[in-house]
């Protein structure tokens, strides 16, 4: 019995906040868990420049209205789902990722949710639990699967490493170089050779 899990930004489809960031002209708005490893300070340095420029959920909406998976995220995760039950652990939130999952065809999802007051305005943000991939990992563990997970930034690393196995995918130069004990992909082709080698070990 053996979970494929995965994170979303980065693996399935292109990062929001990079996204967002060109549309608005907002650079700083363009660091992600690639760059900062404290999900806490990035989130509240995010929070203040949206409030700093007047921008809202709805104008984050509007950019992910216009995106789509990644080239071949779709067929990577059908041959998935083929071979494994697939679970999408992410550290964004529902009310940006669900049109998203409608293009994906609607796998699970557990990530976390946003604060908004009457006008719109992303005030903070709830963690669905502290280290909710990770704590995941383990909990399906308590459920006699064994899972294999691949991410692609700091925050999946504490997943990966709970895991039976993990892949990262696609990471940035500074997270290989920090974390040498995970294969690394660079494609979808490799991605699901990763989790058929993985799955045959474990």
């Amino acid at each position: 019995m053996q979970l494929a899990c995965l994170d979303l930004e980065g693996v399935l489809v292109p990062e929001i906040w990079i996204e967002f960031s060109k549309r608005t002209n907002i650079p700083e708005l363009a660091r992600t868990t690639r760059d900062e490893p404290d999900y806490d300070k990035l989130m509240q340095g995010r929070l203040a420049i949206l409030e700093q420029h007047k921008l809202g959920l709805p104008d984050i909406q509007k950019v992910i209205a216009d995106m789509g998976p990644l080239t071949g995220a779709r067929e990577c995760l059908d041959w998935l789902r083929v071979r494994f039950q697939v679970v999408i652990l992410s550290d964004t939130f529902y009310e940006f990722a669900m049109p998203l999952m409608q293009q994906l065809g609607y796998p699970a999802l557990f990530c976390h949710k946003l604060v908004t007051d009457e006008k719109g305005f992303v005030r903070d943000y709830v963690l669905r639990q502290p280290e909710a991939k990770r704590e995941s990992i383990r909990a399906f563990r308590t459920l006699n699967f064994r899972t294999i997970a691949a991410g692609d930034s700091y925050n999946d690393t504490a997943m990966l490493a709970e895991a039976d196995a993990g892949i990262l995918f696609r990471p940035p130069q500074n997270v290989i170089d920090e974390f040498p004990q995970f294969p690394v992909t660079r494609n979808y082709e490799e991605l699901c050779a990763a989790f058929a080698a993985a799955s045959a070990r474990i």
